[in-house]
């Protein structure tokens, strides 16, 4: 009896399983760590090293591309089929920070395999989830008979995640038409747990100011001057009293223009998830939850806009007291922006919001610092849903789905090449991201080369883009 392409897919991973967790060793050992400059020729060597790799898997265009900080490395795989769907591959070959002496049991950057798990700096974030793909699409080829994927495959992977990626919006802008895909998946992301598979369709976007506030040229006596001239700490706490309501709902006229609001199956199957409450609030290190009224906690973090002051300074901190009029203070605010919200419209809505409550007397300025938009990609996508069936596929089970909180360079891939991001990742909360003893699951990341070796046939027979 003929191999079905599951079985094939299997066997052919079980077959190159050694070689496959020996080459991403030899990437963990490279210590690729933008942040500091002593390790900008590792980061360099990081890249060589994938461009070599990608070359042997298969790819027949790889390239490193130097930006302002450090390099990316771009791939491509046509698949001969024009109208074939072109998917782009987003990762990052940069790591945090690590040392022995930070907590590691082993060396950060001599990777262990110990009970099913390999331990290393970038074992899960994201030299783990990146690598997963070169053995995922030569299963893909190998189940399949095929002799280029079934889609047309790209691969960017940035060198600079883990530095807040200062150059990666300009390069996708300088480089678009060679980036042009009809979806973009992001292998830096992870899932809800081992035991319950997820897909998140969805980041939050970020927009963060400064506020600063100018009253009396200098400190002034609160006994002759008090009471009777504007006092900017005194504005500074206004301002943040008034950010919300008593439903904490942003006050800030225009705030939620435009948000994309929660479907009743997205609230179906955030709840239908094992969320414990009383354990997330251990890890945030918290004793209530607090947010805007109706809706769940999993609901604020992943799916509502969000305004949060960040800092507050003014006045006299030292011991004792002191009685001043201060001349100035300061306000630190971020707002996280769900699908729908511009960043462009929320700074201008928060510049007036100020202006009109700054009082006479008080000087004001606002510094904005590079927004990130959010992204957001419907239930019922067609991309989605091949990404939903090839990890079913691997997985054995029903997937469920979640969204980030949390914000990313992902945005700038929708926002500049106009395509939906998906996110595929095997990470789990164990796994340590930025952490010591940072670790992948085994058995998972082969269940991510399983996803992919399944995805790239399902999107070719499922989705033709218009």
């Amino acid at each position: 009896m003929s191999e079905t392409p599951d079985s094939v897919v299997r066997t052919y991973i079980e077959k190159h399983r050694a070689a496959f967790l020996g080459d991403l060793a030899d990437w963990l050992r490279i210590p690729s760590v933008s942040a500091q400059p002593d390790h900008d020729a590792d980061v360099r060597r990081s890249a060589d090293w994938l461009s070599v790799k990608l070359k042997e898997t298969g790819f027949p265009v790889t390239e490193i591309w130097p930006t302002d900080g450090a390099p990316a490395v771009f791939a491509e795989w046509p698949s001969g089929d024009p109208a074939a769907p072109t998917v782009l591959v987003y990762g990052h070959h940069d790591v945090q920070p690590a040392a022995r002496e930070d907590g590691w049991h082993t060396d950060p950057f001599e990777p262990e395999i110990i009970e099913g798990r390999m331990y290393g700096r970038g074992a899960a974030d994201d030299k783990g989830q990146v690598f997963f793909h070169t053995l995922g699409v030569r299963a893909h080829l190998a189940a399949t008979g095929r002799t280029a994927p079934a889609v047309n495959l790209k691969l960017l992977i940035e060198g600079e995640e883990e530095s807040g990626s200062p150059h990666f919006r300009a390069l996708v802008e300088q480089r678009a038409e060679r980036l042009t895909a009809d979806a973009v998946i992001v292998s830096d992301t992870g899932m809800w747990s081992a035991e319950t598979p997820t897909v998140c369709t969805g980041m939050r976007g970020v927009a963060d100011c400064e506020i600063e506030l100018y009253g009396p040229e200098q400190d002034i006596h609160s006994g002759s001057f008090g009471g009777a001239v504007p006092n900017p700490a005194t504005v500074a706490a206004r301002l943040v009293a008034a950010l919300h309501d008593a439903d904490e709902r942003v006050t800030i006229p225009g705030f939620y223009d435009g948000v994309t609001e929660l479907t009743d199956r997205e609230r179906e199957l955030f709840a239908a998830l094992p969320f414990d409450e009383a354990q997330w609030l251990r890890t945030a290190k918290s004793r209530a939850s607090l947010g805007e009224a109706g809706y769940s906690t999993l609901e604020r973090v992943w799916a509502r806009p969000t305004a949060e002051l960040n800092g507050i300074g003014g006045g006299y901190q030292g011991p004792g007291g002191k009685t001043i009029v201060p001349s100035s203070a300061q306000l630190k605010l971020s707002f996280r922006l769900v699908a729908g919200q511009d960043p462009n419209k929320i700074e201008q809505s928060v510049r007036d919001w100020i202006a009109s409550r700054v009082p006479a007397g008080i000087r004001h300025e606002i510094t904005f610092g590079a927004a990130t938009r959010p992204c957001l990609t419907p239930l019922d996508h067609p991309a989605l849903q091949s990404v939903v069936r090839a990890m079913g596929r691997a997985f054995g089970q029903e997937i469920l789905f979640t969204r980030e909180g949390g914000s990313g360079p992902a945005a700038d891939l929708q926002d500049v090449l106009g395509a939906p991001v998906l996110f595929l990742g095997i990470s789990v909360p164990s796994d340590g991201w930025h952490a010591p003893n940072e670790k992948v699951e085994l058995d998972l990341l082969l269940k991510g080369v399983e996803t992919t070796a399944h995805l790239w046939a399902d999107l070719a027979a499922n989705w033709r883009p218009s």
